[in-house]
């Protein structure tokens, strides 16, 4: 059900609103899923990577432990002592923090928060309400499967914020790369791109401009270092 929450909708909303917009264009669409897909996996990837490096344990670890009934009381033990024979859901009993779930929700719905909110301009003043709400939807929903880790005593709360906080910054993050500030009167167009774009076509064309004027210059304008060497030689005499 994650990903059906976190990635399916995000991406068929994505997909059927950049279709449908007036300003519409492949290349808005092209960007608008490449972000989502890599902030799920951006984040997805820091958050196997702090769970297996911390390894703190889960709420629900004794239960699925199943410790034997004759383990000693007020004793420190070992794994030794559980009687679980699923390996994959004894292990995985010792990567709480941080929350997988958390970060993948607010990675993927985040991105379609930030969507919406691009392209309705929500931030400008006076905007509607009801917009806000629209746009605040998405995050609504990332909480609530948040909350749900919680419920089901799979993780503590420091767990959920931290997943949380890690799937928000990483698509804030990723959007962006590819987008202009949600301030900016801009903010519903992706960058263009390098070879082509208003943003990046500058640095492109003078390097082009450059080579071209070099390749105009004549040859008797061009620096020649043996002419140069003799001119010294004639000099030093």
């Amino acid at each position: 059900m994650l990903f059906l929450y976190a990635l399916g909708i995000p991406a068929l909303l994505l997909l059927l609103t950049s279709l449908i917009l007036p300003n519409r264009s492949a290349h808005k669409t092209h960007v608008v899923l490449l972000g989502l897909c890599l902030s799920l996996l951006t984040a997805s990837f820091l958050t196997d990577i702090f769970k297996n490096a911390i390894g703190r344990p889960r709420p629900d670890l004794i239960a699925r432990c199943k410790p034997d009934p004759s383990t000693p009381h007020n004793t420190l033990v070992t794994i030794a002592v559980c009687t679980e024979a699923d390996g994959h859901l004894l292990q995985d009993g010792w990567r709480s923090y941080p929350s997988g779930h958390s970060s993948f929700a607010f990675a993927g719905l985040g991105w379609l928060s930030l969507f919406l909110a691009s392209q309705t301009h929500c931030l400008r003043p006076r905007a509607s309400h009801i917009t806000v709400l629209l746009c605040l939807a998405p995050l609504v929903g990332a909480a609530l499967i948040a909350i749900s880790r919680l419920e089901d005593y799979r993780h503590d709360v420091f767990d959920v914020v931290s997943g949380s906080v890690l799937g928000a910054v990483v698509t804030t993050f990723n959007w962006r790369r590819y987008f202009p500030s949600l301030w900016a009167s801009d903010c519903d167009e992706p960058y263009e791109p390098l070879e082509t774009g208003r943003r990046g076509s500058g640095t492109v064309k003078r390097m082009r401009d450059e080579e071209e004027g070099y390749g105009a210059v004549s040859e008797s304008e061009r620096f020649d270092i043996g002419a140069d060497r003799d001119d010294y030689r004639g000099s030093s005499r």
